[in-house]
């Protein structure tokens, strides 16, 4: 199949797929459709949102959906990283065999990742990154397609450990999940308190979903576009030579390269989605605010004046 014949089957193909998780889940278009940007780009997502708006549901979902592995690890302060990654038993030969962990999964949710300990977010850094775990000094690496979405709530930070800059950055997006309209939980409560059970049918296998983030890796991006989406990142460095007297005055760090990387990265995503052949300016701006809202740090005049990323965000475009 050629590239554009591809892209097309690509842009039937998500159409489907949402349909098939709005059989399950109400409204939240947006939310989905920045989980299977992420998806299809090979990132993974930071979903922020209250108690109670269906994000385990819903990432669920779209692993039925993809024909995916999904486990979800339920971060707690008591959590060790062998809980995660698994860890090295004597069998019944005395001899030692790995035991996998709940790492080892095509879709990792990991619920509430900052109420656990350091050690324990760090463990998942190296699966983040490389697509492999080491123990006991081996490598076992993981299946792909491998994602992890993570879940965080805004509101209680008690008895909680906020996550070091270095593990945001490894989040392609932060994804944020508001309430549902009053006819969208109308729907929901309709549909949680009958007794219909809706079947998710599967619709790619793991080799055509890595085809896919090769396809898109795959399309080509003009300079101006990459310039395009440098320079908005540079102007979120406040010592930078891009940067604004607002930026200046809101921001006390930046986002770093790998905020470009994805920026290109999520517009070509955004781009093949859509039936384009090539991502345009438009398309970064479509998923600056994702890309760019957790990895802008404000300074305290910021949180005074209740100055919001989002607002900061929408300076630059």
């Amino acid at each position: 199949m050629s590239d554009v014949a591809a892209i097309h089957n690509l842009v039937q193909k998500r159409a489907e797929l949402k349909k098939e998780i709005a059989k399950i889940i109400v409204g939240q278009e947006v939310v989905i459709d920045q989980i299977l940007l992420c998806v299809f780009s090979g990132g993974h997502a930071l979903l922020v949102g209250v108690p109670g708006l269906a994000k385990t549901l819903m990432v669920n979902t779209i692993s039925e959906a993809l024909g995916l592995h999904f486990k979800r690890i339920q971060f707690t302060p008591d959590l060790m990283p062998s809980d995660i990654l698994g860890s090295e038993i004597l069998d019944e030969n005395r001899q030692f065999k790995f035991v996998k962990g709940p790492v080892f999964s095509n879709i990792i949710l990991a619920d509430e990742i900052n109420r656990t300990p350091p050690k324990t977010q760090a463990a998942l850094l190296e699966a983040m990154q490389e697509r492999s775990v080491t123990i006991a000094g081996i490598n076992h690496k993981l299946d792909l397609p491998y994602f992890v979405l993570a879940t965080q709530n805004p509101i209680e930070q008690e008895g909680t450990y906020p996550l070091p800059e270095a593990q945001l950055d490894r989040f392609m997006f932060a994804v944020k999940l508001e309430y549902p309209s009053f006819e969208e939980e109308v729907q929901v409560v309709k549909r949680t308190t009958s007794d219909v059970v809706h079947q998710i049918n599967p619709l790619f296998t793991a080799q055509e979903i890595i085809d896919f983030q090769h396809l898109i890796r795959r399309i080509p991006v003009a300079d101006n576009v990459v310039e395009y989406a440098v320079t908005l990142v540079s102007k979120t460095r406040p010592d930078s030579n891009f940067a604004t007297d607002y930026v200046k005055n809101y921001l006390d760090w930046g986002a770093g390269p790998r905020a470009s990387q994805n920026l290109i990265l999520a517009a070509k995503a955004h781009a093949a989605f859509n039936g384009k052949f090539s991502p345009d300016i438009e398309d970064v701006v479509a998923v600056a605010n994702s890309v760019l809202r957790h990895r802008i740090i404000k300074n305290y005049k910021a949180d005074a004046e209740g100055i919001t990323e989002e607002m900061i965000i929408a300076k630059l475009l």
